[in-house]
């Protein structure tokens, strides 16, 4: 870690993650059509299939909406680093946060990189997690143990994002890493499992970053604990505890989301498709009118109900949906239950963590969504952040 001074003085804003020979990598990155020249980067060194040896994370910048000096700028990181570290720049993933459509100070950068690699550890886990703040205000890290073939495996992660969330992908920036030995394809489709049940469940604000990554690494340390047949209990097992690091991580963007003063949970059953499900949950969750409603404790719970009505499901019958704030029952058959007290409905509008379930009764299938109240912090943090 080193304070490069990119957009602030005096605040740790570098990392450098060395990975150990050998580590396979996988990775998931945003869909947004103006992905970061980070991201770009990225992307192309995994797909060169060289064995990758570190990362590299600036924080104050994003290098997105950059054009081509933005690339320039990302693989001169990468040489630099590569330089020091005695491997070749393909080796090096890149991955920045912060600031859109500003060039990355990239001298500032090269000066800290000596700094980073002095202070290499394998014990940094929590200063990592500090170093990759933006407007987070804690710092997101977990780390959990399986047992597989009689080894004890470790399954460490961070992440930041407390703003422009609402993933496509996977989110704002996590790195999760393991001892457990699994070749490349195996871990990619382990991440791609975790994601869609963590980091592509939550929305703060429902804009998708232009920068989201989120990277898995394997060091293999543990070699007696292989995991080569995703048919096996071993790698359920695994998959199991990296879907738990995930959603607890991605969990904890929401509770720390710009402005944010309550957990929301939307569980959304009865689907025909779990897609649709996901789409419902999202209409709620992305609603302003629903979560200033949260964030006022305000049980205006019609408001649910008409972003479950443009959610985009054509043959959706209103008069079979029931709607639940907590454990009271608000709406059955698509109308008012004629056992609602607004009494009720204050007062799970008034705690700090709330679930909103929604039973379509057209299927058997089901999805969650989480999310955060809209505050006036939020507007305040969004419209001061560049000042």
């Amino acid at each position: 870690m080193a304070a490069a001074g990119i957009r602030k003085p005096d605040r740790t804003d570098l990392l450098l993650i060395q990975l150990a020979k050998g580590t396979q990598v996988a990775g998931v990155f945003t869909q947004n059509r103006f992905a970061a020249a980070p991201v770009r980067v990225a992307r192309q060194n995994l797909q060169h299939r060289a064995e990758p040896r570190a990362l590299l994370i600036n924080t104050g910048n994003a290098n997105a909406g950059t054009g081509e000096r933005g690339l320039a700028d990302a693989r001169r990181t990468c040489v630099e680093t590569a330089r020091l570290l005695g491997i070749a720049p393909d080796q090096v993933l890149p991955f920045s946060t912060g600031v859109i459509m500003e060039p990355l100070p990239v001298d500032r950068i090269c000066a800290a990189l000596p700094v980073c690699v002095a202070a290499l550890s394998d014990g940094n886990w929590l200063p990592a997690a500090q170093a990759i703040m933006t407007t987070d205000t804690v710092p997101k890290a977990v780390s959990r143990k399986i047992e597989i073939d009689g080894r004890l495996v470790t399954i460490t992660g961070i992440a930041k994002g407390a703003g422009m969330i609402r993933p496509d992908m996977a989110t704002m920036l996590g790195f999760v890493a393991t001892d457990a030995r699994l070749p490349q394809a195996l871990l990619q489709d382990a991440l791609r499992s975790a994601t869609e049940r963590s980091f592509n469940a939550i929305t703060v604000d429902g804009d998708t970053s232009t920068n989201d990554a989120f990277m898995l690494m394997a060091t293999g340390h543990i070699r007696a604990a292989e995991i080569i047949d995703a048919s096996s209990s071993a790698y359920l097992r695994f998959q199991t505890v990296l879907t738990e690091v995930a959603c607890i991580l991605a969990q904890a963007i929401i509770r720390d989301g710009e402005g944010a003063t309550k957990f929301v949970t939307v569980r959304v059953e009865g689907g025909a498709t779990q897609e649709e499900c996901r789409r419902v949950g999202y209409a709620i969750a992305h609603s302003p009118l629903v979560k200033t409603a949260f964030f006022a404790s305000d049980p205006n719970l019609g408001r649910i109900l008409a972003a479950i009505g443009h959610a985009g499901i054509g043959d959706l019958e209103v008069g079979r949906v029931d709607l639940y704030l907590g454990n009271v029952l608000v709406a059955q058959g698509g109308g008012r239950y004629v056992g609602y007290k607004e009494e009720d409905g204050k007062r799970v509008m008034a705690q700090s963590e709330i679930t909103v379930r929604v039973v379509l009764n057209r299927g058997t299938e089901q999805a969650s969504v989480w999310t955060c109240d809209l505050s006036h912090d939020y507007v305040t943090i969004n419209a001061e952040y560049r000042t």
